[in-house]
Parts: C-alpha cells; structure tokens; sequence
C-alpha cells in the first residue's frame, strides 16, 4: 500500500476517516501495517502491501484459486501481447488520452489485466477485488507507482462519494449474488461527468447446456474442477470438425481461444463461480438511466460477441 491511499479511503462501516499505522515499510510501499478508524474504532491490516478490509473470500473462492494459478495468463507485459488493451478498447470504448491523468476504480481487478493497460496509459488506477486474485495483481503489477491493490467487498466499498473519475466492471457484476445491487453500489462513487463501463454475459441460447452442467460444477471441488476443465484444450481440434464441433460445442460448451492456457483458464472461470447471473441489454440500459447516466453506449467487436456480451458505457449527470 502507498501511503498516499489513505487521502481517498475511509472505512466502510461508518465512512470515518482512517489513521495508517505503518509495521514495515519498503521504498514506498506498506507491506504490513493497520488502518485504524477514528470514529467507530474498527482497524483493517494492511498485509503483504494489500489493504484488507475482509477476513475471508467469501462466496468468490473459485477466483481466488483462479487468478492465483493462472496469475500470468492474460497479462500483456508478461505475454507480449495486446490482447488485453484491445479488449479493453472495444468493451469499454476508450483510448489512451480517455483515461490520462484520471483516477480509475477497477471493479473486481482480478489478476490486473486491465488494471495494467489503465496503467500504461497513464491513469491512476484502484483496483479492488473480495477475492485473493488481489495478491497476484500485486505481484503483477502492484509495485508500481499510479496502482494501488485492496481487497474489499463490492457491497461496502471503503471510499468516498464522488472519488472516482472514470470507473470499469468488466466480467464481475454478474457473479455477486445481485447484479443490479451491485452496479447501484458502486454508482456514488463515481463523479459527475465521470464514465462508467461494465461487460456483463447476455441472456440466450448460448448458455442453455452450461447452465446445466453447471448444476453439477459449481459443486465440484474447486481443484477437480481445475483439471476437469483442461479438457477445453483438445476439444479445440474437434470443435474445427464440420457438423460434429459445433454440436460438441452446443453440447459441452468450453473456450475456443487459439491459445491453450487462454482455453483452460476461461472453462475454469465459466463453470466454476457460484454465481453467474445473465442479462438483457435493455435491462442494463435502464440500471444506466435510473441511476442518472446518458449517453449510454453498447459495444461489440463485429463478431458474434453481440449475442453473448453486453458492453455498456455511460457517463453520469
């Protein structure tokens, strides 16, 4: 943690104002210490250079094995990739100069994918996550000097009203056990002006047999599920088979991404989480409306991402 967060975290119960006592201090990074509230005395640690405001992962422990194993996985600076930044590009809408400068809250960061290309172009970015795929965005990328790491729950977010400039979900409302809740909680956190972009999976046929096998998934061992989920890297091969890949694919529907570990690691993260919740665009379009947004945006890469994805922006009035 650098100690400059302190100047935009509060505490989440009461929204008092928090005091750093620092334990261990590297360069300027916090790696043990306590945040400790003025007003109802409640303290959080700071531990491995992560603020901690929750004790426990919660119903999220399938992302905390997820992102810590496949910690390096979509990560452009580790890849030499642009997958990434050109993810973020068509589902948020953005561009370089957007987001220089600003400060940006990164919902549910994960491993820090996204978080690092809001980095590198020059924005200041928080990211938070209620899973311990925060301790593998430190490593990836938590270091550095516009980043900054915590662990917090969506629901009761330890920051002000009105802090945030620009903000992104891309891929996490839809696995808390509310979606809209969610997306409403982290709506005063935004400034006026500011703009707001989430990813969320889109109600359809797609999804019929994986919600089925899902049933059985979601309450499989976490580590059998790991392995069970490899099977996305052969079936790649069959699903180029004319006919029978795409009835394979209806079937048992797994990742088709041209790389192998991308394969395995987004079949983990489909039938895996315990929540996983799909919607219509019109219905993201009025959470937008009702809570004081214009402009609304929907985006698509051309392909059939359309069925499947909902990408949304809005800017808050």
């Amino acid at each position: 943690m650098k100690k400059r967060l302190i100047e935009i975290i509060v505490c989440p119960e009461c929204r008092g104002e928090l005091s750093l006592n620092v334990t261990l201090l590297e360069g300027e990074e916090v790696k043990d210490g306590l945040l400790a509230c003025k007003g109802c005395g409640k303290s959080y640690p700071v531990r491995d250079y992560i603020p901690r405001f929750v004790s426990m992962d919660k119903y999220v422990d399938t992302f905390s094995f997820e992102w810590n194993k496949f910690y390096d996985v979509q990560m452009d600076i580790i890849n030499n990739t642009d997958e990434s930044e050109k993810t973020l590009r068509w589902k948020a809408g953005w561009r370089p100069e957007d987001l220089k400068g600003k400060l940006v809250l990164d919902i549910g960061v994960g491993s820090g994918r996204f978080a690092d290309i809001v980095s590198m172009w020059g924005g200041e970015v928080v990211g938070i996550d209620l899973s311990f795929a925060v301790d593998a965005a430190y490593k990836n990328i938590g270091n550095r000097h516009n980043v900054h790491i915590i662990q917090a729950d969506i629901f009761n977010l330890p920051f002000r009203k009105e802090t945030f400039d620009n903000m992104y979900s891309i891929g996490v409302l839809h696995h808390t056990h509310d979606t809209r809740q969610a997306f409403s909680k982290v709506v005063p956190l935004l400034k006026k002006g500011g703009e707001f972009a989430v990813f969320l999976y889109a109600l359809g046929h797609y999804h019929y047999f994986s919600d089925i096998w899902r049933k059985i998934t979601t309450r499989l061992p976490i580590k059998l599920m790991y392995y069970l989920s490899a099977v996305a890297v052969p079936l790649y091969y069959i699903h180029k088979i004319p006919f029978l890949g795409k009835a394979a694919q209806f079937l048992l529907p797994t990742a088709n991404w041209s790389k192998w570990k991308w394969r395995w690691l987004d079949t983990f993260d489909w039938y895996t989480p315990k929540y996983q919740w799909k919607h219509t665009w019109s219905e993201v379009y009025r959470w937008f409306k009702d809570a004081g947004f214009r402009d609304m945006e929907l985006y698509d890469d051309g392909k059939d991402s359309a069925l499947t994805q909902i990408c949304m922006k809005g800017k808050k009035i």
